[in-house]
């Protein structure tokens, strides 16, 4: 689904000359964070697919916008994120599907969206990891139309990839759950990308980051507004999933599922998987930056990642801010370095939100409780 390219407001402020210029894909993914925000004064907004809005901010046609993590990752050198907004997802995600009628190790041609750029970089990661190298071809259209016109697979994003992966594995009954229906129907098995990723790294996958030119970050009633905005929208989600249920053909069940699913705040785990998938798809990308979380100083907010690039996530609050290199290298401490008891909870999270506790945690944990 395409939105409409129109702006969203034309208001201007006084101290500023020219409005600071926003840019959304406005996929269901993001309606808990845009449905309800309310631009401020000086702010003006257009939407469109992910691979316009990443070439609109590239080219300075838009201050900020929610682009594809791969983008962020190769234009490092210029761009920052805002510290805590992201569309993750630990575990599957719904919409960035391939759909296949043969084995991923028989694949020989392999259709690619042209919409969005960073399902085509994890695919692509996807398939080195394994060791595959079918042919990988531009072509537009619905999974099932391109099957039958003899690819082999058909990578689909986005809203139209969440009813097309219902219309294989569905429907939804009484009795059944999302996380109990199928991956294969009809000769059709649909290949959920941000799965294969925790199967393989066991971190969650972001897939969009909030990102501006570091030299223009956004007002601070942008971001204020934006936080607002999701904080509603989370907080009146069934309200949300209904009316995206509406105009998506689709069971209120499948779409309130599908958003419940999502990280919007960028936590240690999210840059985790980020800075895990930089690594694999952008080797020697400049460091990643992000902007000062709030209550922080800017110029504290992004130490942590300055130090190392790819391998660095961020640990710590109001505390103390750390550089850790996930078992690649020493840490470099922007502080002195965490406990184990620190370094565990913010890698893991916890075992109750259903987050990744690895063996030296676990045997830590068992160690301090004897």
């Amino acid at each position: 689904m395409t939105p409409p390219e129109t702006p969203v407001s034309q208001f201007a402020s006084a101290d500023r000359l020219t409005p600071y210029r926003a840019g959304w894909i406005h996929f269901t993914n993001v309606a808990p964070i845009l449905d309800s925000l309310v631009l401020p004064p000086g702010v003006t907004a257009i939407t469109g697919v992910p691979t316009q809005m990443n070439a609109a901010l590239l080219s300075g046609q838009v201050d900020i916008a929610n682009i594809s993590a791969v983008e962020f990752i190769r234009n490092a050198d210029v761009l920052e994120a805002l510290p805590d907004f992201s569309v993750a997802v630990l575990g599957p995600v719904y919409s960035v599907n391939l759909f296949h009628t043969r084995p991923l190790e028989d694949l020989r041609r392999v259709a690619l969206t042209a919409q969005s750029a960073m399902s085509v970089a994890l695919l692509e990661v996807l398939l080195r990891e394994r060791g595959l190298n079918p042919t990988l071809e531009r072509a537009e259209g619905e999974a099932e139309t391109l099957l039958a016109q003899g690819f082999d697979g058909v990578l689909r994003i986005g809203d139209s990839a969440l009813r097309e992966w219902y219309g294989v594995v569905g429907p939804l009954t009484p009795e059944t759950t999302m996380t109990g229906l199928p991956h294969a129907a009809r000769g059709i098995t649909v290949t959920d990308l941000a799965e294969e990723w925790f199967r393989l790294t066991g971190h969650p996958f972001t897939f969009a980051v909030w990102a501006y030119r570091k030299d223009n970050p956004p007002p601070p009633e942008l971001v204020q507004a934006m936080r607002e905005a999701r904080r509603d929208g989370i907080g009146h989600l069934a309200a949300v999933a209904q009316r995206h249920a509406r105009k998506l053909g689709l069971p209120e069940r499948v779409v309130q599922h599908y958003l419940w699913n999502f990280r919007y705040h960028l936590e240690a785990p999210d840059r985790l998987g980020l800075h895990e998938f930089a690594a694999k798809a952008v080797p020697g990308h400049a460091p990643l930056t992000f902007g000062p979380r709030p209550g922080e100083e800017r110029t504290r907010s992004s130490a942590a990642d300055r130090h190392g690039g790819s391998g660095l996530w961020e640990v710590g609050s109001g505390e103390g801010l750390w550089a850790v290199r996930d078992g690649r290298g020493p840490s470099t401490p922007t502080r002195p370095p965490p406990s184990a008891a620190q370094l565990c909870k913010a890698r893991g999270r916890s075992k109750d939100r259903g987050h990744k506790v690895d063996q030296r945690c676990e045997a830590s944990h068992r160690s301090r409780h004897r």
